[in-house]
C-alpha cells in the first residue's frame, strides 16, 4: 500500500471517474487504474463498483476511503510540520474570510501576502462564520480571517485590529440632521440588514431596539440582503439606514460619504482577527498572515479602546 495508490483511490472516489481521476492527479488513466487495482487486491477488497456510472465506492470501499482521508491528511500534516520545524515558509496556506469583510480587505491583503509570504501559496474563499469553524475542524482550511472572539476553546485567535460601526443615514431619514447617531435611536425596525448567518448582522441586532421585530421595510416590503453594497443602494432610495464597518465605508465614494455618521461612544466594534486550529501545525505561517493583515490597516484600527460586539 503507498501514498500514490491512496491518492489516486481518493481522486477515483472525488470525480466518480477513472478518466477524470487520473486528468486531475496528470497521470494517463491506465496508470491510475493499475494502482488503484493493485491497492485493491492487496488489500483483498473491491473499493469500486466499475459497472454503475457514475463509479461509485463499494459499502466496504467507503469505509476503506473515508481512512485514506485520515491517512493522506496526516501525512500532509506531517509534511508540514518538516517544514515548519525547518523554519521554511513554503507551501499551501488555505484562507477563508467572512463575506462582509472579503470585499474591504483582499485588495489590500492580497499584495502584502505577496510581500510578507512570497513562497506561499494562498487558496482564498469566502465562509461564513459556522461554516469556518466546521472547516477549521475538518482541517479543510489552514487559517481564517474573520471577527471574535469566538469563545471556542480548540482555536487559537489573533486579534489584529478593530473595526467601528459607521451609521449610513440616507436623505429624508428621520436622523438625517444628526451629528451622530445615539445608540437608543438604533432600531431593528428601521435598519436594513444583511441576511442571516452573517455574523455582522448578528452583531448589529444587538445594538437594536425590537430585535425580535422585522427588519426595515416600506409598503410591506422587508428587506434584507447578502452584501453592504444593495444595503446602500436600498438605504438611498429610502427603505431605512444600514450599519457598515469603517473599511467598507472607506471604500464608498466621497459623494455616499457624505451620508456617513459615527455612533455614540462607546462605540460598536467589530474584533478582526487570524484564527486556526489550535493543533494545526502551521501556526508560524499564520503568525506571519498577522503581519500582513496589520500592515493593510492604519494604526488607530489596531488599538482596542472601543465596545467590542461579540459576532455569534
Amino acid at each position: 500500500m503507498t501514498i500514490t495508490q491512496l491518492t489516486y483511490a481518493l481522486a477515483v472516489n472525488t470525480h466518480r471517474h477513472f478518466g477524470k481521476a487520473a486528468e486531475s492527479c496528470h497521470v494517463t488513466q491506465p496508470t491510475l487504474s493499475m494502482q488503484v487495482q493493485k491497492l485493491e487486491d492487496e488489500l483483498g477488497i473491491i473499493l469500486f463498483d466499475r459497472n454503475k456510472h457514475p463509479v461509485e465506492p463499494t459499502e466496504a470501499g467507503k469505509h476503506l476511503l473515508q481512512q485514506a482521508e485520515s491517512i493522506l491528511s496526516e501525512v500532509q500534516a506531517m509534511n508540514g510540520m518538516v517544514e515548519e520545524l525547518k523554519g521554511s515558509l513554503k507551501g499551501e496556506f488555505r484562507l477563508a474570510i467572512i463575506p462582509t469583510l472579503a470585499p474591504s480587505i483582499l485588495h489590500r491583503l492580497v499584495p502584502k501576502l505577496q510581500k510578507f509570504l512570497p513562497e506561499v501559496d494562498f487558496r482564498i474563499q469566502e465562509m461564513q462564520t459556522e461554516q469556518i469553524i466546521t472547516a477549521l475542524r475538518g482541517r479543510e482550511i489552514d487559517g481564517a480571517i474573520l471577527a471574535t472572539p469566538l469563545d471556542e476553546k480548540d482555536l487559537q485567535e489573533y486579534p489584529v485590529f478593530y473595526e467601528p460601526f459607521m451609521a449610513y443615514i440616507p436623505e429624508g431619514h428621520r436622523l438625517e440632521k444628526e451629528s451622530f447617531i445615539l445608540h437608543s435611536e438604533l432600531d431593528s425596525r428601521d435598519m436594513l440588514l444583511l441576511n442571516e448567518g452573517h455574523c455582522f448582522r448578528n452583531s448589529v441586532l444587538k445594538l437594536c431596539k425590537h430585535p425580535e421585530e422585522h427588519p426595515a421595510s416600506m409598503k410591506k416590503i422587508e428587506i434584507e440582503s447578502g452584501n453592504f453594497d444593495t444595503l446602500v443602494r436600498l438605504s438611498r432610495l429610502g427603505y431605512g439606514m444600514t450599519l457598515l464597518p469603517y473599511l467598507t465605508a472607506a471604500d464608498l465614494s466621497k459623494e455616499q460619504q457624505k451620508f456617513l455618521k459615527p455612533i455614540d461612544n462607546p462605540i460598536p466594534t467589530r474584533e478582526i482577527s487570524v484564527v486556526c486550529l489550535q493543533s494545526h501545525y502551521k501556526k508560524r505561517m499564520a503568525k506571519v498572515l498577522v503581519q500582513a493583515l496589520a500592515a493593510c490597516v492604519p494604526d488607530r484600527l489596531k488599538e482596542e479602546k472601543h465596545s467590542v460586539v461579540q459576532p455569534i
